[in-house]
């Protein structure tokens, strides 16, 4: 009963109901960005940009949102397909630029931070290199800790297809970053999800 008086709060435009959204759940969509991403900085975009879209469209809490984190999940998928495309275009803008001036060599400084940086590279580009579809399933499961109800509900699909997505994409996952590490054939640990569902990428 107090859920629903709080959405009729928020529908009419009450900020300070939509903040007690935002303390709740802004922890999630930022982790969720940032594994995305690998971008702290853009996550914090996506994430503001998440809540300005819920903010917009809080009618929807009408009755058409039964979960209000798969939903703002949902929301945040979409942003950083948008972000992504925003991406692809600068890259395409600056590609067309003339080279910079060649920077100086700063390895010795960052010796130490060489293997986690390799890691963390070397799993965000083998997830770069899933579909799409896969990606976002995997995020939202494994590294955000929805329920495949829940990532059915945010990404508007069959819990039959996002247990697919979620099946190929740990496959892959695994086959990558164990050849790229060298590590052989072995699970490789890439997140956890809640409820039991999903442990980890192996």
């Amino acid at each position: 009963m107090e859920s629903q008086l709080n959405d009729e709060r928020i529908r009419a435009g009450d900020q300070a109901a939509f903040a007690a959204i935002f303390d709740e759940h802004a922890r999630v969509v930022y982790a969720h960005a940032m594994r995305s991403t690998g971008d702290w900085a853009l996550a914090e975009d996506v994430m503001s940009l998440t809540f300005l879209e819920a903010w917009r469209h809080r009618e929807k809490l009408r009755g058409e949102v039964r979960n209000v984190r798969a939903w703002l999940l949902g929301i945040t998928t979409n942003v950083l397909r948008n972000t992504a495309r925003a991406a692809r275009r600068h890259r395409a803008a600056m590609s067309r630029l003339a080279p910079p001036e060649p920077l100086p060599d700063f390895a010795d400084e960052v010796v130490g931070q060489l293997a986690d940086a390799r890691r963390l590279a070397v799993v965000a580009d083998a997830l770069g290199r899933l579909k799409r579809g896969e990606r976002e399933v995997f995020g939202l499961i494994v590294w955000s800790g929805l329920g495949y109800a829940e990532a059915s509900e945010a990404l508007g699909i069959p819990v039959g297809t996002v247990r697919s997505r979620l099946s190929r994409a740990r496959r892959k996952l695994r086959g990558l970053v164990a050849t790229e590490l060298g590590e052989g054939p072995g699970p490789v640990e890439l997140g956890t999800a809640r409820g039991g569902e999903v442990r980890s990428a192996g």
